[in-house]
């Protein structure tokens, strides 16, 4: 996998998932994931499935939060794991027909464990403060997100608290992929504010 640019992690979007999803593939992002924490799986499922029609024959590759069962299920394209989850090659093993599989990663151990792991990419994060997770890791910083990403075997993205005006100092410390949640989910425009982005 080569480097992507923006990520975006569609969670509790204003308009919507599949409108959110919509405006991500007319701006031309290159990978979604959704993530619905405390959602039933049928939730999920149902939220997934419509999002693999939303971006079926584009550009844009779909990957589901947490869940390879659901992610194959709904024939997403890949799954996006964390460290208490499912390990990768157990993933690998168990769902072939998911051809991604990304890893979370919060601090320089976790990244030289995945250098060996059968990945596509690994998240950095959080580099800055965010409440998108009820038990939230230690916010690393610029200089700690730097020596992590300098240290992966895969393409890193950067997540956690990442809008348009932290995204300057995020690629300048030497981020090449980043992700976005609150600033595009947030918004009732998400289509120009992925475009925004995108013109950083």
């Amino acid at each position: 996998m080569t480097d992507f640019g923006f990520y975006l992690v569609i969670t509790n979007p204003v308009v919507g998932y599949a409108k959110c999803a919509e405006a991500a593939v007319k701006a031309g992002v290159k990978i979604i994931q959704l993530r619905m924490k405390h959602a039933s799986r049928e939730d999920v499922l149902r939220e997934a499935r419509e999002m693999r029609k939303v971006t079926a024959g584009t550009g844009t590759l779909f990957i589901v939060n947490d869940d390879p069962s659901i992610a194959a299920e709904a024939g997403a394209d890949g799954v996006h794991v964390g460290q208490d989850d499912m390990a990768p090659d157990e993933v690998r093993a168990r769902y072939p027909g998911l051809r991604i599989v990304g890893l979370s990663t919060h601090n320089l151990d976790q990244v030289r464990a995945s250098v060996t792991q059968p990945i596509d990419y690994i998240g950095v994060g959080p580099v800055y403060a965010t409440p998108t997770k009820d038990i939230p890791d230690p916010t690393l910083g610029l200089d700690t997100m730097a020596q992590m990403i300098a240290a992966a075997a895969h393409p890193a993205v950067a997540i956690g608290g990442i809008d348009a005006a932290r995204l300057p100092a995020v690629l300048a410390a030497g981020a090449r992929n980043f992700a976005v949640v609150r600033a595009v989910c947030q918004s009732p425009d998400p289509y120009s504010a992925i475009m925004d982005l995108l013109a950083r």
